[in-house]
């Protein structure tokens, strides 16, 4: 059966920026937008067609949570932060320990503190000395950015959805994720070498042909 593409990004770049060469419609949730708000505008966007969703990152999270009540050909989800499914993994609790205790410092006025937990765990290479202005904006947005967990996500929830996991192989516990969704019957691909970004690797249009091929009718 016919299905239309419907492109989610995740907390970094958005719209079609955050999906080289795809082909399809892409939703864009302003700064600020709650979970909830997102799969409110999914499930508006999608309502009354056939549509495959593709999620890269927290936008595996409203992603899921549309899906119930949505018409989807499958669900592609690439290095998904579906944290709340992986609970009890020791690499995801660290992930959690270390972003609850930065952001209670930014919640008490320590930006710098804030981004000096956030920064090395997130992007790399730790904070040396004072918060420079041209990063100042940047950690002030991943202080009020969504967190990806909490939000009541099961893994069963895509049991019914045929569901392809694509990641990098370069982090735990997006890994630990797949392996509980692969345990539920998803398929998972492996693309190295784009660290977070599998999606630009230029194997990643045909590993989705092939996930593609194989759905009914498709």
């Amino acid at each position: 059966m016919p299905h239309e593409r419907v492109f989610i990004h995740g907390s970094g770049r958005g719209g079609a920026e955050a999906w080289p060469g795809a082909d399809g419609e892409f939703l864009r949730f302003a700064d600020g937008c709650s979970i909830t708000d997102q799969v409110r505008m999914i499930r508006e966007r999608c309502e009354g067609r056939r549509a495959m969703l593709f999620a890269h990152s927290i936008g595996a999270v409203p992603a899921v949570l549309a899906a119930g009540r949505l018409d989807l050909a499958g669900l592609v989800l690439v290095e998904p932060a579906l944290y709340d499914i992986a609970r009890g993994d020791a690499a995801v609790e660290r992930h959690i320990g270390i972003v609850t205790e930065a952001r209670s410092l930014a919640e008490s006025g320590d930006l710098r503190g804030f981004w000096a937990m956030l920064r090395p765990l997130m992007f790399g290479g730790p904070l040396d000395g004072d918060l420079p202005d041209d990063e100042r904006a940047v950690a002030q947005r991943w202080a009020r950015a969504n967190l990806p967990w909490g939000h009541g996500v099961r893994a069963a929830m895509v049991d019914d959805v045929a569901t392809l996991i694509v990641t990098g192989g370069w982090n735990d516990e997006y890994e630990e994720i797949a392996r509980v969704l692969r345990g539920r019957g998803a398929t998972h691909e492996v693309l190295r070498g784009y660290g977070h970004r599998p999606q630009d690797s230029s194997r990643f249009d045909d590993v989705v042909g092939a996930f593609v091929a194989t759905l009914p009718l498709s």
